[in-house]
């Protein structure tokens, strides 16, 4: 894309439609220096947010370990050896009171993971329970459960989910490197019972397991280009866990990652662009130009699903030094 245009894309109320992006540039974007890149980044991201506002979210797995598929980079697969053990759903009342815990340190968004393909409705039913009571208490709901059946969508619209997870991973190109027990078209599916259901899509990637730049431009094409974008994007940069496939993955340029949340930015002005796993092992530094790229949102508490995040104490000291607010 031309200079010219990007500076239009910068320009546009939320309101007007999405452009329709292609690999080539998103490429340009990924090519230019880097500080002329976050230049642009910062101005499509004021012309569309407060800069100094950062959205708050938790995470818990409410069903973790034990699932069939055979993604490489989680340790949730029943597939391989790692130090995830199997658990049982949560109870109710477990779940509601983490919510309580997330909702009194800052957290706006409760997000609730489980380890399955795809939920059976008698799981449904326990997890629409936990969507409807952690809605009572004011907070913005959000699940990831897996590829969802028929009808399934519209039950969690009436519980009152707000948002539905499910990653895309990676562009199409390199999915069958990674997963192989169920296609890109699969999540694609799912992704469309989500929005035709009047539920928040919440969609992004893993950065790191070993793709090209293209591939990466790919995944944010793939996403800019639905018939709407993700309300939010999650970005994740990869956490090698032993006894996973991608265990010795090497670590990806920092400056890579921050790329990335730039381009994602860039082609996708209104959504949420959220720094998620992977944030553990950054430094203050490095997160601040995350969020100068065009990040605002970001996973808040001491665990994710089964990997580590930056504790409550050192978030809130990164917000008061950088004098940005949690919304």
């Amino acid at each position: 894309m031309q200079a010219s245009s990007l500076a239009a894309v910068s320009a546009v109320p939320q309101s007007t439609p999405a452009p329709r992006w292609t690999v080539a540039e998103i490429l340009d974007l990924y090519e230019l220096p880097l500080m002329d890149l976050i230049w642009r980044a910062q101005g499509v991201h004021r012309a569309n947010f407060d800069p100094n506002a950062i959205q708050r979210s938790t995470l818990l797995s409410v069903k973790t370990g034990g699932c069939s598929e055979d993604c490489s980079y989680c340790s949730q697969s029943a597939r391989y050896d790692t130090d995830t053990q199997r658990e049982r759903l949560m109870p109710l009342n477990e779940v509601v009171a983490a919510a309580k815990v997330a909702k009194e340190k800052g957290a706006s968004r409760f997000c609730m993971g489980a380890a399955w393909k795809g939920p059976k409705d008698s799981d449904l039913d326990s997890v629409l329970a936990m969507v409807r009571e952690v809605k009572a208490l004011g907070m913005q709901t959000c699940v990831t459960l897996g590829m969802l059946g028929e009808g399934q969508a519209g039950k969690l619209k009436e519980a009152g989910l707000d948002y539905y997870n499910h990653n895309l991973d990676t562009d199409k190109e390199f999915y069958g490197q990674v997963i192989k027990t169920h296609t890109h078209d699969d999540r694609l599916d799912t992704l469309e019972q989500v929005r035709e259901a009047g539920i928040n899509v919440c969609s992004g990637g893993i950065i790191g397991m070993g793709e090209s730049r293209k591939n990466r431009a790919g995944l944010i094409v793939q996403l800019a280009n639905l018939p709407k974008p993700p309300e939010s994007v999650p970005i994740n940069n990869l956490v090698p866990i032993p006894g996973t496939p991608m265990a010795d993955n090497e670590r990806l340029d920092p400056f890579e990652f921050v790329r990335t949340i730039a381009a994602a930015r860039i082609a996708m002005p209104s959504s949420w662009v959220r720094l998620s796993a992977g944030r553990q092992e950054m430094s203050d530094e490095l997160q601040t130009l995350c969020f100068l790229a065009g990040a605002n949102s970001m996973f808040y508490g001491d665990r994710l699903l089964t990997t580590g995040n930056p504790d409550v104490d050192r978030d809130d000291q990164l917000f008061a030094r950088l004098g940005v607010k949690a919304v």
